[in-house]
Formats: structure tokens, sequence, C-alpha cells
């Protein structure tokens, strides 16, 4: 039955991959958009049998030893901040980041927000705003 846990495990962290996948799909056409990318790490390793120690089948030594893996997990799931397609979109006040950088954008509760999302419009009087009316 181990070895069904341990297949469990890759199943798990499988699914995790493919959810990551998912939405960087579902999120291909917004603006500023960084995909994601699911990071994984074995799980502890079981001796099951002891470097040095006769193999079972003859007497020869089995010099490395038998380690069997207990499976992966999912470690983290990170944006990959690189550079993405610049594209003309017609709009005179989008604007794009090249290199580091951040826009800093007026929240709702007067806080900084930060988005390398360009895409902008002038409000009534004047003020770029985003696509959602918050002060840039």
């Amino acid at each position: 039955m181990k070895a069904l846990a341990i297949a469990a495990t890759g199943m798990n962290a499988q699914q995790t991959n493919l959810e990551v996948i998912a939405n960087n799909i579902a999120n291909i056409n917004t603006t500023g958009y960084k995909r994601a990318r699911a990071e994984f790490s074995d799980l502890l390793y079981q001796v099951d049998r002891t470097q040095g120690v006769p193999n079972r089948s003859n007497t020869s030594l089995v010099p490395e030893g038998v380690s069997i893996g207990l499976g992966v997990k999912t470690t983290a799931v990170r944006n990959v901040h690189t550079q993405g397609e610049l594209t003309s979109t017609g709009n005179s006040f989008d604007l794009a980041l090249t290199g580091r950088g951040w826009f800093q954008i007026e929240g709702a509760d007067g806080g900084t927000l930060y988005s390398r999302a360009g895409a902008f419009n002038t409000n009534a009087t004047g003020q770029l705003v985003t696509v959602d009316g918050a002060n840039v």
C-alpha cells in the first residue's frame, strides 16, 4: 500500500501543476500578468538497505545501500518576473515598462499599490487613471 501512497503524492503535485498552468492560460490576455510556475521537491527517503550490507539474492555487498523515496510535494508557486512582449495598443495613455520597475497606483483605501499593467486613461480632471479608475 505504500506504493499507492507514494504515487498519490505525485498525482497531487501534478494536479497543482495543472491548476497553475490553467490559471496561466486563463490570464493570457490580462495586461501585465506574470505567469506562475509550480516548484517541487522530494519527500524524505527511507533506507531499505544500509550501505555495505550483503544483497538478499547473493552474498555480494550493496556498496551504496538502497533508499526508497516517499514521494514529492509542491514547495512553492512562484511568479516568473520576466519581460513580457510589448505591443502597440493605439491608446496614447498606455505605457509599458522595460526592465525593472512598477507603476504606483493609489488604492481605494489611500494606500499604494504596485502594478506592471500599463493600460491607462484620463479621468474628467485629466488625472492619469487605471482602467478601474484608480489614480496613477
